[in-house]
């Protein structure tokens, strides 16, 4: 295959670079429209965003949500034109301090607008997903509260049943089963006073697990209810300032709940059982009697004692348990919401970045085009596409560098010949194009 020419790979570079710098030329309307429209959206959201943020009348949050918008979209559609006009002519140490304007530019841009952006496409999900995180804190806190209120209740059973047991020994007395003698004497008294201690105690325990279930019960009304505003359609705001009054009346119900435990009663209670106790003194008609009545008491008093202990201990376990600290909600802003809950809304988070950002790309594509251009270069440009202005400054031109060929004595032209003096024709040519324009 025989080698091309190169003055034909020449011309081929220079056609390429003709269609190239003919493409750019057309797209010049289209690059400023699409950048007019990329900022004006960004415009849009940004007032959307923006407007929650501010607070006062209706006519001053409008008025200022306006003039802001405004403000980001002419300085984004300014920044990204300045850009493409001078970035892709810009070459060598240059080309890097545009890069580094870019930057900072695009930055200046996440910061005053993108996240408004992301504001207005996510925010009204963003407090969504912070009422539901709040519902599943607050379920937790209810279950725990719940959890330690009615572990008493575990006790009752130990309760009942030694109050159960202090009776029949009280029966078993009555027919003589413990001190030999059959009567209702001082062991029979004192077995019947503490059975009914523990009863009492016992009743507590059960009306503790009726208010308990009740509070509980009110609880689980106000979570349904929380849940219900999380998944309506109405106006996040107005539903974050329900979801506020819920959250207000469940925080009491928790309290109440940590309130109504009744570990610290059978504490108490069983304390009082060992350390109240007194010894009756033996009413026994004889001193046999007496003797076996007073051997009786000291082994209740030490089963007792060993009762006590055992309901202190399991209610000092109960108390033991951490209470249920439940956080206060915090109403937030969409804006808010979305920069706390950012790691959940990546993509309206890109779409957001991407609406300021995309003429980025644009830029950098006349960069590479421009760059190709210079590569490439431009074939000399006809008298066809040459302006009158541009005509005259090149006739100008050329008489000035014969004039300075002139100068120089004795040269000649590569032929031999003396060099030609075109500076009337020159004259001739620069007069007529101005006579020309004198006529247009």
């Amino acid at each position: 295959m025989p080698p091309i020419p190169a003055s034909s790979a020449q011309a081929a570079h220079a056609s390429a670079a003709v269609l190239l710098s003919k493409g750019v030329a057309r797209l010049e309307v289209t690059l400023k429209l699409t950048t007019a429209i990329l900022a004006l959206a960004a415009g849009v959201y940004t007032y959307l965003g923006v407007r929650e943020l501010l607070n006062g009348s209706p006519t001053t949050v409008f008025f200022a949500a306006v003039i802001y918008s405004v403000a980001v979209s002419v300085g984004i559609y300014a920044f990204w034109i300045f850009l493409m006009q001078f970035m892709p002519h810009v070459a060598g140490r240059g080309r890097g301090l545009m890069f580094g304007c870019m930057l900072l530019g695009s930055l200046m841009i996440v910061a005053m607008s993108s996240w408004l952006n992301a504001s207005a496409l996510a925010g009204a999900a963003a407090i969504q997903q912070h009422l539901s995180i709040t519902v599943q804190n607050y379920t937790r806190d209810l279950d725990t509260a719940n959890s330690n209120a009615i572990a008493a209740q575990g006790l009752l059973p130990d309760i009942q049943l030694a109050s159960s047991r202090f009776a029949k020994l009280a029966d078993a007395e009555r027919a003589g089963s413990l001190t030999g003698t059959a009567g209702s004497g001082t062991v029979v008294q004192l077995l019947t006073q503490m059975s009914g201690q523990l009863d009492s105690l016992g009743q507590e325990v059960q009306a503790s697990g009726k208010r308990v279930s009740a509070l509980f019960e009110q609880g689980s009304k106000n979570l349904a209810k929380m849940r219900e505003l999380i998944s309506d359609r109405g106006p996040i705001s107005s539903r974050s300032d329900a979801f506020a009054t819920e959250s207000l009346a469940l925080m009491g119900v928790i309290a109440n709940l940590q309130q109504t435990s009744v570990a610290p009663a059978v504490k108490r209670a069983a304390a009082s059982l060992s350390s109240g106790f007194i010894a009756p003194a033996a009413g026994g008609r004889t001193a046999d009697l007496a003797e076996r009545q007073t051997a009786v008491v000291g082994k209740v008093e030490s089963s007792i004692a060993a009762q006590a202990a055992s309901l202190s201990d399991a209610a000092e376990k109960i108390l033991a348990t951490p209470r249920v600290e439940p956080a206060r909600f915090q109403a937030m802003s969409p804006a808010e919401a979305v920069l706390r809950y950012a790691g959940d809304f990546i993509p309206s988070w890109a779409g957001a970045i991407s609406i300021d950002l995309m003429p980025a790309v644009l830029v950098l594509i006349l960069c590479v085009v421009h760059a190709t251009i210079r590569r490439e270069g431009l074939p000399a440009v006809s008298a066809s596409t040459m302006t009158a202005g541009e005509l005259v400054a090149a006739l100008r031109m050329a008489r000035e560098v014969e004039e300075a060929r002139r100068r120089v004595p004795g040269e000649t032209q590569p032929d031999g010949e003396p060099a030609i003096q075109p500076t009337a024709a020159a004259d001739e040519n620069v007069t007529s194009l101005s006579s020309a324009r004198h006529l247009k």
